[in-house]
């Protein structure tokens, strides 16, 4: 299993972006997506999550109103789309799926200047 996060940067407050988790190695329509990140000095936190097949989503307080994920089981592919950025979303963001065991990508950074 093998997920690959893309599309991280460096964005000025209020921005956005759209950071993609290319999943293989599974039937990616069978198991729930989670996004992730990390901040550096503080532990691993979870973003934002996604069901295998009826879209039932959840997120952090801290991102509710201003991310959305979203999947594309077609081409194993999902997505969190990040708006009204602030320096505090600052992070390495990685997407996960939970097979046997939790399993991560390599991470994107996000960086957020005020």
């Amino acid at each position: 299993v093998q997920l690959v996060e893309s599309g991280g940067g460096l964005v000025q407050a209020g921005g956005s972006l759209r950071l993609s988790c290319a999943v293989s190695g599974i039937t990616m329509d069978e198991y729930a997506i989670g996004w992730f990140r990390q901040a550096p000095g503080k532990e691993r936190e979870g973003v934002s999550c996604i069901s295998a097949t009826d879209g039932i989503t959840y997120y952090a307080d801290s991102v509710k109103g201003r991310f959305t994920i979203s999947r594309d089981n077609a081409k194993s592919t999902a997505y969190l789309q990040m708006d009204s950025l602030k320096p505090e979303d600052t992070a390495l963001y990685y997407c996960a799926t939970y097979t046997s065991r939790l399993i991560y990508g390599q991470g994107t950074q996000v960086t957020v200047s005020s």
